[in-house]
């Protein structure tokens, strides 16, 4: 029987992903984190340090006063997942910006003009 290769951090940071956007959903009451979307958590090996990415969906200025709410926000947060988590230690929470999903955009509409340009050539 073959062996899973998931880590422990894998199976971790996805639970973390769950149980934080419930908890920046259902029991914070700032509203400038009312439009955030966690999208993607790193945990390190140790389980110490947890990298939340998120993505918000206004731009600028509302969205430098949503990362500051989170930041504000961060030791409730890490206290609810300690509560909810059964880990020895509950991770510290590093909130950043989700850019992968703009970026992957990008690269999509760059291969679409390629093919199109192909496509005229010939």
């Amino acid at each position: 029987m073959a062996k899973t290769t998931y880590k422990r951090a894998t199976r971790v940071a996805d639970q973390i992903r769950m149980e934080v956007a419930d908890i920046i959903m259902r029991k914070t009451k700032d509203p400038r984190v009312t439009s955030v979307t966690v999208t993607d958590v790193e945990v390190t090996d140790d389980l110490r340090i947890a990298r939340v990415f998120v993505t918000t969906g206004v731009d600028g200025q509302h969205e430098a006063e949503a990362l500051a709410g989170l930041a504000k926000a961060a030791g409730f947060i890490r206290a609810e997942l300690g509560r909810r988590l059964q880990l020895r230690y509950t991770p510290e929470l590093i909130f950043q910006k989700d850019v992968s999903g703009p970026r992957g955009d990008r690269i999509l509409a760059l291969l679409e003009q390629v093919e199109t340009e192909g496509k005229s050539r010939n």
